[in-house]
């Protein structure tokens, strides 16, 4: 298998300059991923098939579904591509390269993690900051159009939320140089995560069910179907941000009651 795969990959640097393969390649990824994956969720939806495993009752229309992957297709284009062309010279200054061996897969295994919780870290307060009143009217909004997600929604935001969200998913890797491989792994492993807790379906198989302080489908679904004054669970993949802050929350009211309490007491 390792000989199959590196096989196929020297085939890619021998044809395609790492230009090519950094920014065209990743885009073509992307694309592929992301609506093989989202995509399946529309026609469920549509056909009623699964429903016993939907989080809410209320579907989209179809029009709705259509009009969310045309805007996606111009913000893809117009957007997420011109941002790949931007950052491959940083990627590149950083020490990203696309030769051959790979490397071990502790490094990449490592390296993903961090950028798992790096993105999480940086999600977490920038969508907090998205949910304040001004941003929320004239940026995140477009993104809670649809409180009853499904997978492409994912990705269904304001161009000014777009630019935010690729800088907390490349932010990791733009640090760290890593191979191209390790990218394309990390890109699809968060396109994959983000599609599911979008989906708007929670599965006996899915991931929340087995990781633990991993969020899912069912725990961003509330986050969509709440008033944005009231929202929570703001975090990407993990749920332990939302939980520190609540604990934080929590112990700072304990104390202001327990001070008010102590000032009549006194």
């Amino acid at each position: 298998m390792a000989s199959l795969i590196e096989s196929c990959w020297l085939y890619l640097i021998t044809h395609f300059s790492d230009f090519q393969l950094a920014c065209l390649g990743s885009f073509f990824l992307h694309e592929s991923i992301f609506f093989l994956s989202g995509i399946p969720f529309i026609y469920l939806e549509r056909a009623g098939w699964l429903k016993k495993y939907k989080i809410q009752m209320k579907n989209n229309t179809p029009a709705s579904q259509e009009k969310c992957i045309i805007r996606l297709l111009l913000y893809h284009f117009g957007v997420n591509l011109p941002v790949m062309l931007a950052s491959y010279p940083v990627f590149r200054h950083m020490g990203m390269q696309s030769s051959l061996p790979f490397p071990s897969w502790n490094v990449i295994l490592t390296q993903i993690t961090f950028y798992f919780i790096l993105e999480d870290f940086i999600f977490y307060w920038g969508h907090r900051i998205l949910h304040t009143k001004w941003l929320y009217k004239h940026v995140h909004s477009v993104h809670h159009e649809y409180a009853t997600p499904f997978g492409l929604t994912s990705e269904y935001a304001h161009p000014a939320e777009i630019l935010f969200l690729g800088f907390a998913t490349i932010i990791g890797p733009a640090i760290t140089g890593p191979h191209l491989l390790t990218l394309w792994l990390w890109m699809v492993l968060r396109v994959l995560e983000t599609v599911e807790a979008h989906c708007g379906y929670h599965f006996p198989w899915s991931l929340s069910n087995f990781l633990p302080l991993y969020g899912g489908a069912d725990f961003h679904d509330y986050h969509h179907r709440l008033l944005y004054t009231k929202s929570g669970n703001y975090s990407s993949t993990f749920t332990y941000m939302d939980w520190v802050h609540l604990l934080f929350h929590n112990c700072q009211t304990s104390n202001f009651i327990l001070s008010i309490a102590w000032e009549i007491v006194a």
